[in-house]
């Protein structure tokens, strides 16, 4: 149930957000600090004959230039494989790769420095498209040639099956590169320690990640290394692999003195992740009573440059091709290849947003053929509490499929009765209605570890420690939400500790839509050995018996009726005691048999209803309302709740009609917000109605799952079918161009405007 006694109207860092008052890790300076800029290749593809940093070094006020040569350790990054050199030596492979790194005592002199440092290149043969990096005579990217990974599932026999059926639609659906578009720029500060330590202060979503990976460039202890990674204006996955850190590392410690790196825009769209662009051929079929007897899947996604996550994004894309949905024969190929293009990497829906669209846009065209309704063609196909995951593994329990088709069903019906008349002839309106199943989690066969820490402090407050990241989620909200349900307590009383690698335990990445789980899981294996040890302390003090008192709003309170001891008075008497520290450690929840790689067992489900507004003079499409219900446990925040869905859904209206960070020869055409377009105020729809489905099954016992991302997922296909509905036309790239509404709009004759 929601939590209405314990809703936070107020998140802990929301005045000084909102006021600016906040210091976000960008705005961070210390005595003698100077600034780093980052040379980038300007060409996509080439072999680098040399590098003259001579005459930038002899410009005043440039303090040091790092090159390949002044990397001590591992020349080379990724959270999967180190394939991306952190600083090139004898090859470029995109636009974004760094070739030379300078601190100086301003930004201007640094500017000056990068346009002084000279790099001859030997131009070599651009791979822009992903097929083209599968023809055998394809320049080799990496040693291993051009196939960074390849994953493959199937069951029962797809040929025989579609033998049987009675219609078959098949269709290559296009996914575009998406940019994330954080507020906050990559950045932050970089400061050697007196000690010989180094402290780096740069948001990212898994410090303890970045910790390894620097450590193995810098050739330092890990413990010699200390993360700052919260808080961070945004970061929507695009901050999970290492950016700027490295090049501030090996400048702070060649200097000596803190250096501080804040990339432009325009530099943090040449060099940071994007969505993995997709084509996807999907055949399914099904007999007369519209039974899914078929699904055939070809994915093939093109990950730029290196490596990062495209494996396990290319994995999630293939596990979630299903859908849903219960189909007795599957076979999926994904392929993931090196291009170069921009570095692909994690973005929020990590590959499920992509492979939804195609199979949403296989159901809705099935439906069609079919003559059914699109729902009741869904609900016949549809999963049951006890079926197998899409990729056959045991899961939890769940009704959640088929309690968020129910749900939009019931808004499609309030939504046509309300439905108002367009008073322009040239605009038609169509609604349309999607559904998506999204796992938590970084699944089997991956470290995924999770805990944390709850201490009682010498001030005397509830200090809750965790090992993940602020950015931007409302994480806080969500700590301190659950902290003052489990003990009664109030904000006060609480002190809470996230993205610090020296003051927390391992938790695991802010990612995967773990975070909140995990939280909730965390707490609920410490609480009652937590106030256990609490009570016992005040009843020592207070000469009570430890079972007449209960944990209350500002301290300990007898049978809950009066106040025994403040918290602060408490910590006071017992201040010689050794710390109350209660820890914990375990595995984000995996299913006990699944044999794919990133398989998962823990799902939520949401399903979108989108009404559409389309202009049949201009070919605009506006987004009238989009109601989304989510079945994902209970709900802790319930702002923060419909905050994560109501942003998803805009962002991923933002993907389906207006974003695409193009390119060509291996450059990016849009290169800054004045051209990349991203939705706005104006885009936003009136009406977003959040439905949160809480129950689950009975025996249940993992707790809220994870919302990051649930609400971007199903948001595409739904928009395409309300236009479909409004004007006829199947849609099949994103992000849906207006030239090509009206080019389909003539071709089937709909000249009411001429």
């Amino acid at each position: 149930m929601v939590i209405e006694t314990k809703i936070k109207k107020i998140r802990p860092d929301g005045p000084g957000k909102v006021t600016g008052a906040l210091k976000y890790l960008t705005d961070l300076s210390f005595p003698g600090t100077l600034y780093g800029k980052i040379l980038r290749s300007t060409e996509p593809h080439a072999e680098i004959q040399s590098i003259s940093v001579d005459k930038a070094r002899q410009l005043p006020g440039v303090r040091a230039i790092v090159t390949y040569k002044d990397v001590p350790g591992l020349n080379g990054f990724g959270l999967i494989f180190p394939d991306q050199p952190v600083l090139c030596e004898d090859r470029v492979r995109y636009v974004g790769d760094a070739i030379a790194a300078v601190a100086a005592d301003t930004i201007e002199i640094a500017d000056e420095a990068l346009q002084l440092i000279q790099v001859v290149y030997k131009k070599l043969p651009i791979i822009g498209e992903p097929e083209e990096a599968l023809h055998p005579d394809a320049p080799k990217l990496h040693p291993d040639g051009n196939l960074l990974h390849r994953a493959y599932y199937s069951k029962g026999d797809v040929e025989e099956g579609f033998q049987s059926c009675s219609h078959i639609v098949e269709e290559t659906y296009e996914l575009p590169r998406q940019m994330h578009a954080y507020m906050e720029t990559e950045g932050g500060v970089i400061v050697p320690e007196a000690d010989g330590k180094l402290t780096v202060y740069v948001g990212t979503q898994h410090g303890f990640k970045d910790r390894y990976q620097l450590s193995r460039i810098l050739n330092m202890n890990e413990s010699d290394i200390r993360i700052v990674s919260s808080p961070m204006g945004g970061s929507f996955g695009g901050k999970d692999e290492l950016n700027i850190q490295p090049y501030g590392a090996l400048l702070a410690l060649a200097t000596n003195c803190p250096v501080k790196i804040h990339q432009t825009r325009r530099e943090s769209v040449r060099a940071g992740l994007k969505r993995h662009p997709m084509k996807i051929t999907m055949k399914t079929g099904v007999d007369d009573t519209g039974r899914i007897l078929s699904h055939k899947v070809k994915i093939l996604a093109d990950t730029g440059a290196y490596a990062t996550l495209g494996p396990a994004v290319l994995d999630f894309a293939v596990e979630h091709a299903p859908g849903p949905y219960v189909i007795p024969n599957i076979e999926i190929e994904g392929l993931s290849v090196f291009t170069n293009n921009g570095v692909a990497g994690e973005f929020r829906g990590f590959g499920g947003n992509q492979v939804t669209f195609a199979l949403e846009g296989q159901i809705d065209r099935l439906a069609e053929k079919l003559k059914m309704d699109p729902i009741q063609f869904r609900d016949k196909n549809l999963r049951q509490v006890d079926s197998p995951g899409p990729l056959g593994q045991k899961i939890a329990p769940t009704r959640g499929a088929r309690d968020v088709l129910e749900a939009i069903k019931g808004r499609l019906v309030e939504n046509t009765n309300n439905k108002s008349q367009l008073s322009d002839q040239w605009k038609v309106t169509g609604t349309g209605v999607a559904i998506s199943i999204h796992g938590g989690g970084l699944g089997v066969g991956r470290i995924d570890p999770a805990g944390g820490r709850l201490s009682f402090t010498k001030e005397g407050k509830i200090e809750a420690a965790f090992g993940f990241e602020e950015c931007g989620q409302g994480l806080l909200a969500v700590i301190e939400t659950l902290v003052m349900e489990e003990f009664n307590c109030k904000e006060d009383d609480i002190r809470i500790v996230v993205g610090d690698t020296d003051s927390v335990p391992i938790s695991g990445s802010s990612t995967a839509s773990r975070a909140t789980s995990m939280v909730w899981n965390s707490i609920q294996r410490m609480k009652e050995s937590f106030r256990g040890e609490i009570l016992e302390r005040a009843s020592r003090v207070t000469g009570l018996p430890v079972n007449e008192l209960t944990m209350g709003p500002n301290g300990i309170w007898f049978i809950e009726s009066s106040l025994c001891i403040t918290y602060a008075e408490l910590a006071e008497k017992t201040i010689n005691n050794p710390l109350l520290k209660i820890e914990t450690s375990f595995n984000f929840p995996v299913s006990p048999d699944a044999v794919v790689d990133g398989s998962h067992f823990l799902y939520a489900f949401s399903s979108v209803l989108a009404r559409v507004e389309v202009d049949l003079l201009t070919g605009k499409v506006k987004v009238l309302d989009l109601d989304q219900a989510i079945a994902a446990g209970p709900v802790v925040s319930l702002l923060g709740y419909q905050g994560q869905i109501e942003g998803g859904g805009i962002m991923a209206l933002g993907y389906s009609l207006m974003e695409e960070a193009k390119m060509e020869n291996g450059a990016y055409v849009n290169d800054n917000f004045d051209t990349y377009l991203i939705p706005t105020i104006q885009d936003v729809p009136f009406a977003m109605n959040v439905e949160a489905i809480e129950k689950l099954q009975e025996g249940d016992i993992y707790g809220p799952r994870g919302v990051g991302e649930i609400g971007t997922i199903a948001v595409a296909p739904a928009i395409v079918k309300a236009i479909h509905d409004a004007t006829g036309c199947w849609v099949n790239k994103l992000p849906v161009s207006r030239e090509f509404l009206l080019e389909q709009l003539s071709r089937r004759g709909e000249k009411r405007w001429i």
